[in-house]
């Protein structure tokens, strides 16, 4: 008997909009077994990042789930003109169990990820004790409007979560300095998205 590929799961933000399309995807995934948690977040683009979704917004809704095979089965229920991004964890680097709910979540890319790169990156990243969970991630992109450009980094992500009671101005400068400290070992690691937690709906 063939053994079944490990599950894999990870992260999907899709655009918040108020509308119809926004509560069906919110319904759906609160009534699923699939989806762990589901937040509203707010998202900021780094600048490099902005040519490539132009469409992108600043609301989401962000869930978290279990096996990506299953999710993207309902992939047309949760795909619109704005994109909708899946982060997929190909390598979980660590989870720690805090009592605090986790607060923000930081994506970035690798210009490359050799093995050094990201020995490098795991290093760094394990030192930071308010970081609750790591790894290394692919993007998959639903759209029905096709993008002017193609994002080239998309097998190259990495998504930290962090639990941190301070606000997401001072998150995201600890999250940088994480990242300078990369940086300085000479590894290329770029801002892709930021995501502040703002609501817990399930």
């Amino acid at each position: 008997m063939l053994n079944s590929p490990p599950k894999k799961s990870g992260y999907v933000c899709v655009p918040y909009q108020h509308d119809k399309f926004s509560i069906d995807v919110k319904d759906m995934w609160i009534s699923s077994r699939n989806v762990k948690s589901i937040y509203f977040v707010t998202a900021t683009f780094s600048d490099e990042c902005k040519p490539y979704f132009p469409f992108s917004t600043n609301h989401y809704l962000l869930a978290k789930f279990d096996d990506e095979e299953k999710l993207v089965k309902d992939a047309a229920k949760f795909t619109n003109s704005k994109p909708t991004f899946i982060f997929t964890v190909d390598n979980e680097l660590f989870e720690r169990d805090f009592d605090k709910e986790q607060s923000f979540i930081s994506t970035y890319y690798l210009e490359y990820s050799d093995s050094d790169a990201k020995a490098d990156v795991a290093k760094i990243i394990v030192k930071k004790d308010k970081i609750r969970q790591a790894g290394f991630a692919h993007l998959n992109l639903l759209c029905s409007e096709k993008p002017k450009f193609v994002f080239p980094h998309t097998e190259k992500i990495v998504v930290i979560e962090v639990s941190d009671d301070r606000s997401p101005q001072s998150i995201n400068q600890y999250c940088e300095k994480a990242r300078q400290n990369i940086s300085r070992k000479g590894v290329v690691m770029n801002n892709f998205v930021s995501l502040s937690l703002l609501e817990k709906l399930k």
